[in-house]
């Protein structure tokens, strides 16, 4: 296997064992610590999807000819 191979699998490895051991965290939490942490994490991705929906949606807008937009060439 190449280094890059086994990095990529390293990572993926990590972020599985980050993500079930954060689901199996959760559900031993206090209710009232769960339910302020996922209020956090829900507003965080909420803010971050707009954030990127909003910059996709104006990278597509015309510049009225300025010359100064973004473009594929």
């Amino acid at each position: 296997m190449t280094i890059r191979r086994l990095r990529k699998r390293f990572l993926r490895t990590v972020t599985t064992i980050a993500v079930g051991g954060s689901a199996f965290q959760l559900s031993g939490c206090d209710p009232e610590v769960r339910a302020t942490l996922l209020d956090g994490l829900q507003t965080t991705t909420t803010g971050l999807s707009a954030a990127l929906i909003s910059a996709y949606f104006l990278s597509l807008e015309d510049d009225g000819g300025s010359g100064s937009g973004l473009t594929t060439t």
